[in-house]
């Protein structure tokens, strides 16, 4: 009997290892009311950032803008992208094949019927695009679609 129960113990402890906990996004580091928000940014800002809306493809400034630098949060001015990952993608919008390492967070989107994931800057949680899988296959395969109304660029030194 205690062959078994010792048994059963080890296998439910091997069993439970290879279970991911599903990972919470942090909190956001910049927290302001709508108020605030709506007093710095732009109305078009404020439409995307914290509304959660999209500009229209092939009108933002960024879409087909290719200098050396780094790509911040139009909010919050966090580092989100650099330079040598944004490809030219034809859908109208920046995009990047990956994002600086903990810069963004993720969510998962249904909205309008569809199934996508949403990106947001981890330091204030502004909405920047989705994240999809048809990027570039030689390097990360991802495409980050990126609202250049979300975004601010800083040329390089």
């Amino acid at each position: 009997m205690k062959k078994l129960i010792l048994l059963l113990s080890i296998f439910t402890l091997t069993a439970c290892q290879g279970q991911k906990k599903e990972q919470k996004n942090p909190k956001p580091k910049v927290v302001k009311t709508e108020s605030e928000w709506k007093a710095e940014l732009s109305s078009e800002q404020f439409e995307v950032l914290r509304k959660k809306g999209t500009e229209r493809a092939f009108t933002g400034k960024y879409w087909d803008h290719f200098e050396k630098g780094t790509y911040v949060c139009g909010a919050c001015e966090n580092p989100l992208f650099v330079s040598e990952t944004k490809f030219e993608s034809d859908c109208g919008w920046p995009s990047f094949d990956q994002a600086i390492k903990g810069s963004v967070i993720y969510e998962n989107d249904y909205s309008f019927g569809m199934s996508r994931v949403e990106v947001m800057c981890a330091k204030c949680g502004g909405h920047l695009g989705h994240v999809f899988d048809d990027g570039p296959k030689e390097t990360t395969g991802k495409r980050f679609c990126t609202n250049s109304i979300s975004i601010k660029f800083k040329p390089a030194n």
